[in-house]
């Protein structure tokens, strides 16, 4: 689990969140490792919300975020705050999972 640091329209919050060597990529470790972090989040520590994002053109993290279950929250894409207008890793999508779903 990750609390971003930078302000946006859905923080504060808690984020599902995965970085893996790319040896490690399509083994399913991400999906597997953010399940038991979600599981944890809502069971031990009583979030009512987890959000995951990343940048629109990372299409494996999506997929992950998809095969979770988690939900596009498509009016709540933003631009992060951390990264320069003209760089294409700059326009995010967010993804949003509550405890009663």
């Amino acid at each position: 689990m990750n609390i971003p640091k930078f302000q946006a329209h859905f923080t504060p919050t808690f984020e599902v969140a995965w970085r893996l060597a790319k040896e490690f990529w399509g083994k399913g470790y991400a999906t597997e490792g953010a399940k038991k972090g979600i599981a944890y989040g809502f069971q031990e520590v009583g979030l009512r919300e987890i959000v995951s994002f990343t940048a629109k053109v990372n299409l494996r993290s999506i997929a992950v975020m998809e095969r979770l279950g988690i939900n596009h929250a498509k009016g709540d894409d933003f631009e992060h705050p951390f990264l320069p207008a003209n760089y294409p890793l700059h326009r995010h999508v967010l993804y949003r999972l509550n405890s009663l779903e």
